[in-house]
């Protein structure tokens, strides 16, 4: 094998580890453009789940609420019944 087909098969090696380089640096290109889109989305899914969790706290404090001021009501409506009941008592005693 002489001096130029040895050279020859290096330019042929070098042409094909370049363009195997360059396939290989657009894909880390898509790679990377694919990370940042995926980023992204990571980042709106944790806003919108941070956001969720904010009304959730929200609408259980609201029920809190609301199960105290129903519980209110119910012991308040047991007492009208109890003072209901006293009355009558006191009538049937009156007699």
């Amino acid at each position: 094998m002489t001096t130029a087909d040895q050279l020859d098969k290096i330019i042929t090696k070098t042409e094909r580890l370049m363009e195997l380089c360059s396939a290989l640096q657009e894909e880390n290109d898509l790679l990377k453009l694919e990370n940042q889109s995926l980023n992204a989305a990571v980042k709106a899914s944790k806003d919108k789940i941070d956001e969720l969790e904010q009304k959730l706290k929200v609408i259980k404090m609201a029920k809190s609420f609301s199960e105290t001021n129903e519980k209110t009501l119910d012991i308040k409506q047991k007492i009208n019944e109890f003072v209901q009941e006293i009355d009558k008592c006191i009538v049937l005693l009156k007699k």
